[in-house]
């Protein structure tokens, strides 16, 4: 399913900063200890690349290097994307692939584990479908649990190295399905660090029902996540996720749709603050290298190279 083009993916206005839960007093519960591990003679963020599957290659991530060292520009790759579904004769949800992104992960030895031999993460982003399921209105604890298991699975059958949570297009209340509760996402994202245990990577995409409802019974699960972003593409500001700036990315761009001066400046800004993630959607094959080179120069002091 494409990211539509309208709302959050062109929106140009800035949205105000909002502050990371666990800064609220509220205890957490589960803490992240996976992290990307960094290539070597390479610091600064960690830069992330959405890519639609519906239409280009996830192998586009993996090449673009770093002039000054021959590093990895992208540490995570991020499976654009799967779905939460609804079966309406079951009344239960479940997770779906489309044909491509099935055959993303059915090929997994030459789309997915070319970019892990590099050293680069690959997620899968699963979000709604417009068929009332969504991350935060699973009728029982149970209900959440089950589709723990099915992400877990997910992530062992096709090698991944973890799922980033995108709640939107839910619909909630489609297909009789219920409204969003406050315990849906603490049960899903709790179970879910408890099958992957702490190799694996769970990152959140900070918008929807779910992304305001980190918090259950006076436990939070920002720090469950091992990074967290911004969904607003062209836009600089604070996500909702776990305590450390590091683990937390204010930019957002859309290559070669932000403009190159923005991501510039949203690098920068990121270094300068003392954030550790950089976002960036919608890598498309040929050659981005010039685009890319106006963030890489900031957040790494190298300008991009990019082998076909």
């Amino acid at each position: 399913m494409t990211k539509q083009p309208i709302g959050r993916r062109t929106l140009l206005s800035m949205f105000g900063a909002t502050a990371a839960v666990a800064a609220t007093g509220i205890s957490s519960i589960s803490p992240a200890v996976a992290a990307v591990p960094r290539a070597a003679g390479k610091t600064g963020p960690v830069c992330v690349s959405y890519i639609e599957v519906n239409s280009n290659s996830m192998l586009n991530a993996g090449k673009y290097t770093l002039t000054s060292n021959g590093a990895n520009v992208f540490d995570v790759a991020v499976i654009f994307a799967a779905n939460i579904n609804y079966d309406t004769t079951k009344q239960k949800a479940y997770l779906s692939f489309n044909p491509n992104v099935t055959a993303v992960l059915n090929d997994a030895k030459n789309q997915i584990k070319p970019l892990q031999d590099k050293g680069i993460k690959v997620l899968l982003s699963v979000l709604g479908n417009h068929q009332g399921a969504g991350f935060a209105n699973f009728p029982s604890k149970a209900d959440a649990e089950a589709f723990a298991t099915e992400l877990a699975n997910a992530v062992t059958k096709y090698g991944l190295d973890g799922i980033d949570f995108d709640d939107e297009y839910a619909e909630y209340g489609t297909n009789g399905t219920g409204q969003p509760n406050d315990s849906s996402f603490y049960y899903l994202v709790t179970a879910l660090r408890q099958k992957l245990g702490g190799s694996k990577l769970i990152t959140l995409y900070d918008i929807g029902e779910a992304a305001d409802r980190l918090s259950y019974n006076g436990n939070s699960i920002a720090d469950t996540f091992n990074y967290s972003w911004n969904p607003y593409y062209g836009t600089y500001s604070d996500p909702r996720g776990p305590s450390s700036k590091s683990q937390r990315s204010p930019a957002a761009i859309q290559i070669n749709q932000t403009s190159s001066s923005t991501a510039a400046s949203f690098a920068k800004r990121t270094v300068s603050e003392g954030y550790g993630v950089y976002l960036t959607y919608d890598l498309k094959a040929g050659d981005a290298s010039s685009y890319i080179s106006s963030f890489t120069k900031n957040l790494y002091g190298s300008t991009a190279k990019y082998t076909p």
